[in-house]
């Protein structure tokens, strides 16, 4: 695939350190530091790309509110001091942003949110609709009802999770290294750095070192795990030393980085993984809808002739033609039953037939590999 770069990607997802974004001695918002960024997002949703912030800070900014300690928090501790440090978050993009004409919304996930079918498939959708209307999410960790048994456990992992979610070509994780080493520069003089990753290896995993700041949860490894989940779904991710002013310009600019490559873009990454997943069901289409399909539309229940199997929103089904011909796959947004009451519907008798509101597409063209 074509190099990605900022100036050309078309959806960008950027991860905020804590250390970055909040003091580390007094807990205090970096304003000015901030101030910088929103000029970085503004410059990237004025080219036309969607902009996802990925944001660290609210136990940090939370913690000093409370006057709680740096370290050696308990769960409860840890889930108030995020319960406060949320809100002054979610204000602190607000007020940074909305001068610049953007628009911006909370978003506060947990693992289940990934792993449950469901969830994902709402997550997906909340994510793509706030894009389509402009708006810069501010996505965050729901500590304040996270478990260790359901907590991503750091940012960097759940920024690759949020590209892989939202189909973005490229994720930065703004930190505070200035990419990948062969080992650690801190306390190996022969430490060198590398620019360009196409492949993470056992080696490459072996030589990632541990956390950095008392405010950080994510080291070297989490990175290279993000990376690999980036990486496997189409999306190219960036490590870079994000202190400085205007630190996406700065990386515009040349600032040293290291750029995990993905092979290829992110929706033929998600066709080929739809493409594998085996079918719990087969909705068969028209001909009507089979040419349509070819055009690049979405599959409306009007389309379809015949459901068979069981299955449940998100689920993989198969999808043919007239005479049972193979036209591709895709992920309803209908269980079989909710599919068998609309075959031949409508859209607009959807909530009809139903009795709720519903998605006008049974199988959206991004869901489907034909």
């Amino acid at each position: 695939m074509a190099a990605v770069t900022l100036t050309t990607a078309r959806r960008v997802v950027i991860k905020i350190g804590s250390a970055l974004l909040v003091d580390t001695e007094t807990s205090a918002l970096k304003s000015d530091w901030l101030a910088g960024l929103a000029q970085d997002v503004a410059r990237l949703k004025a080219r036309g790309a969607d902009v996802i912030i990925v944001s660290s800070g609210s136990i940090a900014l939370g913690r000093g509110v409370l006057g709680l300690p740096r370290g050696g928090l308990s769960l409860e501790q840890s889930q108030a001091a995020a319960a406060v440090g949320q809100i002054r978050l979610a204000r602190a993009y607000e007020e940074v942003l909305a001068p610049l004409g953007i628009t911006t919304a909370q978003v506060l996930v947990t693992l289940d949110d990934s792993t449950d079918r469901r969830r994902y498939l709402n997550s997906r959708a909340t994510l793509a609709t706030l894009l389509s209307l402009g708006v810069v999410p501010i996505v965050n960790e729901n500590d304040t009802i996270a478990t260790d048994e359901i907590r991503y456990g750091d940012n960097d992992r759940l920024a690759a999770q949020v590209a892989v979610t939202t189909g973005a070509d490229m994720a930065v994780l703004l930190s505070d290294v200035d990419g990948f080493y062969t080992a650690n520069p801190k306390t190996d003089a022969a430490a060198r750095h590398v620019p360009v990753v196409h492949e993470i290896t056992p080696d490459l995993m072996a030589k990632a070192g541990d956390a950095g700041t008392g405010l950080s949860k994510g080291g070297m490894k989490t990175k290279l795990l993000a990376a690999q989940t980036a990486m496997a779904a189409g999306c190219n991710l960036v490590v870079t030393e994000g202190s400085r002013p205007n630190p996406l310009m700065a990386l515009e600019n040349g600032e040293r980085a290291t750029v995990f490559v993905a092979r290829e873009d992110p929706m033929a990454a998600r066709k080929h993984w739809i493409g594998a997943m085996k079918p719990k069901g087969v909705i068969a289409l028209d001909q009507g809808a089979v040419e349509a399909l070819g055009r690049g539309t979405s599959l409306l229940p009007a389309g379809i002739t015949a459901v068979t199997g069981s299955f449940g929103r998100g689920d993989a089904v198969e999808l043919v033609g007239p005479g049972g011909a193979h036209v591709g796959a895709g992920l309803t947004r209908y269980t079989a039953d909710e599919a068998r009451a609309l075959i031949g519907k409508r859209s607009d008798q959807i909530e009809a037939t139903l009795g709720y509101p519903g998605r006008a597409a049974l199988v959206h063209r991004d869901d489907m590999a034909l």
